[in-house]
């Protein structure tokens, strides 16, 4: 049994059954007769159901968001927002769905080839908490588009939201093409074992990623995964230093830091070092910042921070756990960061800006480009020659110049070293989705 309790105030939310090895067992079953039916579904009806899904995830915007809150924290107008950003996903997997097409190959003149494309079978779709029901339907509208049942195992951090998730979509589609599990990791690991899944999609931590794919080389699954980040935040000389505070701040503090592409680390040069600090501290004491999301998260944040001060950083602000219920922890700016510092080397994942000061942008990219983890990074400098530089060296799967957040829709990345393998969205996770299958028809003889 899973008991959820209110981040903002302790209070009990709820409790969620965990699934036994037997409704395991079930759902695989259920998944599994009815993959080939929903296969054969054309491509045009599947997202035409997928469109119908989206209209109801609106609908139920409104309480999911609420629902959100109370799991994890997150404030409810970017619970909606969250929300509608999964509706938006489902549409756009209902319309690229119908048109993911294979090959023709020129080969003799009285035969055909082709590279089809099919759905892999059984997908298992591990969600995070951080974004329940964003990320959900990127995994999930992807899987069905493309013709494979699904299996859903949100976090056991937000299970009401993803089973109310589950309680909105399923009704859509034929029985067995999209079922939601309960549990926490123990759960998810069993799901990872089983030689009948044939993709195991995870967005989580780097850990659970790596005792997935450890699962999957014994099983043979596919798997796509999206895993720890510890994304470097490069600030050239020549920048404005208040407009980079407001982007590190942003890229810090935005949902307490619980966001996968958090600004994890920042490198600003001594030139401007000064004015930047001032500018980042008033950025955050003049933030509110949402509780995260329990108070085992918060002991994995405040080690950090601890780590770091009795290790010669400096907090300029916050770094104190406040007393009373819930599980706040307030927006913190540390200096005379080392690059040893598990601020600066692991992901922390809260609503804190480890800052090191470099002497230069040259000395600043090579430090970024250090460490195990590659999901993203941001480069803030007016030097076209430094944009590119950075573009061009910096190991992630994602860089952004001057935007902490910027991006156009329909972009796609593999992320690099523990941050996870595969495309995780975009149009490419359709390819991620499903398998090419060679054909060759000639007439007889």
């Amino acid at each position: 049994m899973i008991e959820i309790r209110n981040p903002a105030d302790g209070s009990v939310v709820g409790t969620v059954a965990t699934a036994g090895d037997d409704e395991i067992d079930a759902a695989l079953a259920l998944a599994r007769r009815t993959r080939v039916r929903w296969a054969r579904t054309p491509a045009a009806e599947r997202g035409a159901l997928l469109h119908t899904a989206a209209e109801r995830l609106r609908a139920h915007a409104d309480e999911l968001a609420k629902t959100n809150e109370a799991e994890t924290g997150k404030p409810r107008d970017e619970a909606r927002e969250g929300v509608l950003a999964g509706a938006g996903t489902l549409d756009q997997y209902a319309e690229l769905g119908p048109v993911h097409r294979g090959r023709s190959l020129l080969g003799d003149v009285g035969a055909t080839d082709l590279m089809v494309p099919e759905p892999r079978g059984v997908v298992v779709a591990l969600t995070p908490w951080n974004d329940p029901v964003a990320v959900a339907c990127g995994l999930l509208g992807a899987a069905l588009a493309t013709g494979n049942t699904v299996v859903h195992k949100p976090s056991e951090r937000a299970p009401h939201t993803g089973q109310l998730l589950g309680e909105v979509l399923g009704g859509v589609f034929p029985g067995g093409a999209l079922q939601t599990l309960q549990g926490d990791g123990a759960v998810g690991a069993l799901l990872a074992m089983r030689s009948d899944v044939d993709v195991i999609a995870h967005v989580g931590s780097t850990a659970t990623g790596r005792s997935i794919a450890a699962s999957a080389a014994a099983t043979g699954a596919k798997t796509v995964l999206e895993n720890g980040g510890n994304d470097p935040l490069v600030i050239d000389e020549d920048v404005d230093p208040a407009w980079a505070a407001g982007q590190a701040a942003l890229g810090a503090f935005a949902n307490s830091g619980q966001i996968c592409v958090a600004v994890e680390r920042i490198y600003v040069c001594s030139a401007i070092a000064e004015p930047f600090l001032a500018a980042l501290v008033k950025e955050a004491e003049s933030r509110t910042v949402a509780p995260l999301v329990d108070r085992r998260h918060r002991e994995h944040v405040h080690s950090h921070v601890a780590d770091a001060v009795s290790r010669g950083a400096r907090p300029l602000t916050g770094g104190a756990v406040p007393d009373g219920p819930g599980a706040h922890y307030p927006a913190t700016v540390l200096t005379g960061c080392g690059p040893e510092l598990r601020v600066m080397t692991e992901e922390t994942f809260g609503p804190v800006a480890p800052v090191r000061v470099v002497s230069s942008f040259d000395e600043g990219l090579a430090e970024a480009a250090q460490g195990e983890y590659g999901l993203a990074a941001t480069v803030l400098t007016a030097s076209m020659a430094h944009a590119q530089r950075a573009w061009r060296e910096l190991p992630a799967g994602t860089v952004k110049v001057n935007n902490v957040f910027g991006g156009a829709p329909g972009g796609a990345a593999h992320p690099r070293g523990r941050s996870g393998s595969g495309y995780g969205y975009g149009p490419e996770l359709l390819d991620e989705m499903t398998q090419t299958k060679l054909v060759h028809i000639a007439p007889p003889a």
